[in-house]
């Protein structure tokens, strides 16, 4: 199978499961679960859940054990998206091109939103039938790690309070090593868990590419932030040159900033190198991370 395809194929499928684990928009209380599949159903890539079944893929599992970490994964980035829009946060009017959700509905509900969409990933992890009770103990305590102080909303802390200040490249590292490769590094890690067999090297091996893929996901938003303004626009207007946030280009230039990603996702793929075809989607998207054009 293509990666595209594959791509496509692991999108329809986690929007199936989600359909079936999030609440209709005519259950009580009618206006938060209308939010909340607003917030879910936003056209996003689902790359995360599309790590989780490439995790699956690479280690000879592609059964329905992994649609429960994949849909966990994209709430709690649905999750974080609400709450990034939010005018203390972010305070963005637009989410790939529709209203965000304080916008859509009220600012109030999207803080609920956020809560219920975190709470529900948690609550589909440690109700899952298909692996035993310690394993889902453990992706439980590997998500809530991800997500907490230490994870990403330590690293959004660490975003915002650096508004307006200099960083260094290892202190701007830490923070995206928090805010953006926490969670992509639980997408690996929980779709692995699924498989009782996996051994802790190889969970090594797995988290290694994820920290490096983490990190280039990163660089490449924020070259994507320059350079698709500066094209259009002829100045860089994106989100964080706006809101005078650090980014890779300012430290290191669009070419370094580039290097260094295309350097991130070799270092990823030689954590792959005693892996055999069945993980061509994890080099794949490792590939697709650097070369994607939004």
């Amino acid at each position: 199978m293509s990666f595209p395809a594959f791509l496509e194929q692991s999108c329809a499928r986690v929007n199936g499961a989600l359909e079936a684990v999030l609440p209709t928009g005519e259950i009580l209380p009618v206006v938060l679960h209308q939010a909340m599949r607003y917030a879910v159903f936003n056209g996003g890539k689902r790359i995360r859940p599309t790590l989780v079944y490439a995790t699956g893929a690479a280690l000879g599992e592609s059964g329905p054990v992994l649609d429960t970490p994949a849909c966990a994964v994209e709430l709690i980035h649905a999750y974080s998206l609400v709450h990034d829009d939010l005018p203390a946060m972010d305070n963005d009017d637009l989410r790939r091109g529709k209203p965000t959700c304080h916008r859509a509905f009220d600012e109030a509900t999207a803080i609920l939103t956020g809560d219920a969409l975190q709470t529900l990933a948690f609550q589909i992890l440690a109700n899952q039938e298909q692996v035993d009770a310690p394993r889902a103990l453990r992706m439980v305590a590997e998500l809530a790690r991800a997500s907490g102080s230490r994870g990403m909303a330590g690293g959004q802390a660490i975003d915002l309070a650096a508004v307006g200040h200099e960083l260094d490249l290892a202190e701007l590292e830490n923070m995206h090593i928090h805010k953006t490769g926490a969670l992509i590094r639980a997408c690996v890690r929980l779709g692995a868990l699924c498989i009782p067999e996996v051994t802790e090297d190889t969970l090594g091996q797995l988290d290694h590419y994820a920290k490096c893929i983490g990190l280039a996901f990163q660089i490449q938003d924020d070259v994507l932030d320059v350079t698709a303004d500066t094209e259009t626009l002829g100045k860089p207007q994106g989100s964080d040159a706006r809101q005078d946030k650090p980014t890779y280009p300012d430290l290191l230039g669009l070419d370094g900033a580039r290097e260094l990603a295309r350097e991130l996702v070799d270092d990823a793929l030689t954590r792959l190198t005693d892996f055999d075809a069945q993980a061509d989607p994890l080099r794949a998207l490792a590939r697709y991370i650097v070369e994607r054009g939004h």
